[in-house]
């Protein structure tokens, strides 16, 4: 087959099949699923107190990027019509008509099964427990529930993105120490502050589709002080790891200077909002991309301090 025909309503657009193929790779959302594998793996390194085995770490990454893929593409059918309302999702593949809604539908359930199965036969079935409860949080509480109704959405909708961290551990123990419980919270705070400042950018998307983001019916102010607020309890958790004796030297050095620099970034950005700065002034996306590489850093001391002790 060279190409398939448009549904009704995409007039003559006709696609091939390599572009069918991406546009089903694109209801994943691989962006997204990198930045928890990143958070799984080194949660493995520190689980084994070393290098842990290797198929184990390849199941554990294939499983949670099938899971994680069939939670995407289904919050991409239950919010495909706000999606075709907002420029930042005016591409994905349901509004453009390169997938049709039941494929998305049929697609996101065959993961979510295929990966709860993969989970229990190949890693173990704690692990699969865990995955599947991270993707009907995310899909029946988030999206179904939570992200049109309330400014608090990203707050406890971001549960669903810290199991990875969970799902590391139990995929090496078979279960959940403190250690786990503590990288969670990590992660359960890093997300408002993570999220907040890509939200203040695009808040004339959101509320033009009436989802209450908390830059949409709050003042930047506001928003600036929670950041910070949040920020704090990240850094605080995230240094929780020493005292308790789980990591050495090295972990808590990183953590220190990211966190750091992270409550430098915060405080800036709450004193331009302070001052009244918006559009590009107020450099909200700054604290947005260091976010990634705080996390990026954080979660690589956490894979490299076993070898250091």
């Amino acid at each position: 087959m060279s190409s398939v025909g448009p549904p009704a309503g995409q007039g003559a657009r006709r696609w091939t099949a390599r572009e069918r193929v991406l546009g089903f790779v694109a209801l994943t959302k691989p962006r997204i699923i990198e930045l928890l594998l990143i958070t799984t793996v080194p949660v493995m390194f520190l689980a084994e107190e070393g290098v842990p085995d290797l198929w184990l770490v390849f199941a554990t990454c294939l499983g949670g990027y099938l899971s994680a893929g069939g939670a995407n593409a289904l919050n991409m059918f239950l919010d495909r019509d706000i999606d075709a309302q907002m420029h930042r999702t005016s591409g994905r593949p349901l509004v453009t008509g390169l997938v049709r809604p039941w494929e998305c539908l049929t697609f996101g359930l065959t993961l979510a099964v295929v990966s709860t199965a993969w989970f229990g036969l190949t890693v173990n079935w704690a692990s699969a427990g865990l995955s599947l409860g991270a993707l009907l949080f995310y899909v029946v509480v988030y999206t179904m529930g939570l992200k049109r109704r309330t400014a608090q959405n990203i707050v406890w909708g971001g549960i669903a993105g810290c199991m990875p961290v969970l799902i590391g551990w139990s995929s090496v123990t078979g279960s959940v120490s403190w250690a786990a419980v503590i990288l969670f919270l990590v992660i359960f705070f890093w997300t408002p502050p993570h999220y907040w400042p890509l939200s203040m950018k695009v808040k004339d998307d959101y509320a033009r589709v009436g989802v209450p983001m908390l830059p949409v019916v709050a003042a930047n102010t506001v928003v600036a002080r929670q950041i910070v607020a949040y920020s704090w309890l990240m850094v605080g958790v995230s240094l929780l790891l020493w005292p308790l004796g789980y990591v050495g030297w090295f972990y808590p050095l990183v953590a220190t200077a990211a966190g750091t620099w992270w409550l430098w970034e915060a405080y800036g950005l709450r004193a331009r909002a302070r001052a009244g700065l918006s559009g590009a002034r107020l450099k909200e996306m700054r604290l947005f991309h260091y976010s990634i590489t705080y996390v990026s850093l954080l979660f690589l001391a956490v894979a490299v301090d076993p070898f250091l002790r």
